[in-house]
């Protein structure tokens, strides 16, 4: 997976991040340790409305300790942007502006499939496993992330 950054982005080193597979009725969400090591997937947030959203991830950063996000980018094949890659970076710059915290970008094809296909070998069912499905897709997001950064080669644990 390939890294879209702007160069003006820049996530603290050190410190919890937060993986988000963003999606408009619900929202994965993974988190890192304060060494940016492990990305752990955390949970699905069901979408309510704007303002229960923005209190829901203030919550977040403060429960968590959270320093900044990591949004998935969707992006084509070709590695073009589409029309859901318009709705995630305006996702992001909400969740910026409501949490005061920076915001960065992961291309994030192939982590529903590759979240899908964990959760298959995991033997869960059902509802079991869909209900796990978001964060796993934001655990591998934030951890391929992880990975990308200098110094990268680290691990992402499965749940």
């Amino acid at each position: 997976m390939e890294s879209r950054r702007p160069p003006e982005t820049v996530l603290p080193s050190r410190g919890r991040l937060a993986g988000i597979d963003f999606g408009t009725v619900r929202i994965g969400v993974a988190v890192s340790d304060p060494d940016q090591i492990i990305a752990s997937p955390l949970e699905t947030y069901h979408c309510r409305t704007p303002e229960q959203d923005a209190v829901f991830f203030q919550e977040l950063v403060v429960r968590e300790e959270i320093c900044g996000f990591v949004v998935g980018l969707p992006v084509h094949m070709s590695g073009d942007e589409s029309q859901k890659s318009e709705e995630a970076r305006a996702f992001g710059a909400w969740l910026g502006a409501q949490t005061g915290l920076p915001v960065d970008w992961m291309d994030e094809r192939y982590t529903t499939a590759f979240a899908r296909e964990s959760l298959a070998n995991s033997g869960l069912r059902g509802k079991s496993r869909k209900a796990r499905l978001d964060k796993i897709a934001a655990q591998l997001i934030l951890a391929t992330y992880l990975e990308s950064r200098p110094g990268g080669n680290r691990v992402g644990a499965i749940d």
